[in-house]
């Protein structure tokens, strides 16, 4: 299931089967002169099907907003066999309930996705990329704060890294470096982009970080003079998962928090993750924009060396931070889903009325319960 059905250029949109490799699928949208702007490290891998049914995130959700923002209809086997034909290119249809938003990010436990129609957006005819050091988180929520008041919808990402995690990239990533001195302890990845050909990227950027650092947001910067240098700065982000993988045993968070708590957050679960969890080391990478930043601890080898100490040390650090989030008014997923993992913690942080209501659409959809068992809802 991995033909593209029907691209419509005029409608901005295009109709693709749930197998279909995401980076194919940005490629066709690049030949008709549009983007399918999702992206994320698994590009090369991961599968339109997945990523409806787990309403992906990615590093443009600042701009263009989850999977859910992104599409405009589905095509989906019910759990009686019977297909669903949803497969409207519509972005007005008030006729009813949506029925397609109840299987964005359902993991396969309402029905099927088999196909779906995804929203295009102008080609990106300029960008410009930067590398900024910060004192602190407080800083990075001010900054982003600023650019959107300077420059509007053009931010196309704004990712955050601590120094611990660019330390075990540049260590651990085969030739990447850091085009900057690591001696801050947060940094922010920025692209500026634009359809508009006459818009000069590069000199936007230069321009608000000036007037950024005349205000003290910033430490230093670091604005990439071509391509080649962008992407080179943008490989310590999408390089993490590999390297951390080297580095030890990993940990990784999906959370979220508003985006206003997020120095608070950070500052609060790092502290009780050193404290608690010995020989931890505590990084952070994600999406400020939107406040999803993955909590990472990385754990020695030779001090957590039997499965046993390993996943007693992961259950410390999911408690910590699922603890924080929630107290924080956050959720202990943002991009990543239940699945089998999270279900026991989903039923002690989600308020009772919720897992009722979505045990009563589970039941409509799906009586028997043969969709997906075991996932989200026991």
């Amino acid at each position: 299931m991995n033909r593209i059905r029907e691209i419509d250029a005029s409608n901005n949109s295009l109709v693709v089967e749930a197998g279909c490799i995401l980076a194919n699928v940005r490629e066709v949208a690049d030949q008709h002169k549009r983007q399918f702007p999702l992206l994320l490290g698994s590009v090369g891998s991961c599968e339109i099907g997945g990523l409806v049914s787990t309403n992906a995130g990615g590093t443009g959700v600042l701009r263009y907003g989850n999977m859910r923002e992104l599409v405009l209809g589905l095509e989906v086997v019910l759990p009686d066999s019977a297909v669903w034909d949803g497969l409207r290119a519509l972005r007005k249809d008030n006729s009813g309930y949506d029925l397609k938003q109840l299987f964005i990010g359902a993991e396969g436990t309402l029905g099927i996705v088999t196909a779906a129609v995804l929203k295009l957006f102008p080609k990106l005819a300029v960008s410009a990329s930067a590398m900024v050091a910060l004192p602190g988180v407080q800083q990075a929520v001010d900054l982003l704060r600023f650019l959107q008041e300077q420059v509007g919808q053009r931010i196309e990402a704004f990712e955050i890294l601590s120094r611990r995690q660019i330390e075990i990239v540049v260590k651990h990533g085969h030739g990447l470096s850091s085009p900057m001195p690591l001696d801050a302890p947060f940094y922010v990845l920025i692209e500026l982009a634009d359809s508009s050909p006459t818009w000069d990227a590069g000199a936007e950027l230069e321009n608000v970080l000036a007037e950024a650092l005349d205000r003290e947001l910033l430490s230093d910067a670091v604005v990439a003079t071509d391509l080649a240098k962008a992407e080179r700065m943008w490989a310590l982000r999408h390089n993490i998962s590999e390297c951390n993988k080297h580095a030890g045993f990993t940990v990784s968070n999906d959370t979220s928090v508003p985006v206003s708590r997020l120095p608070a957050f950070i500052l609060g679960v790092t502290e009780r993750i050193e404290r608690v969890v010995a020989g931890a080391c505590v990084c952070h990478a994600g999406h400020i924009g939107d406040g999803n930043i993955h909590v990472i601890a990385v754990l020695s080898r030779v001090m957590y060396s039997t499965p046993e100490q390993c996943e007693a040390a992961a259950a410390q650090v999911n408690l910590i931070v699922h603890e924080a989030s929630v107290e924080l008014g956050g959720s202990i997923s943002a991009e990543h889903g239940v699945g089998r993992m999270h279900v026991q913690r989903l039923e002690r942080f989600k308020p009772p009325v919720d897992l009722q209501m979505m045990r009563m659409v589970k039941a409509v959809f799906d009586p028997q319960g043969v969709m997906n068992p075991g996932k989200i809802l026991r």
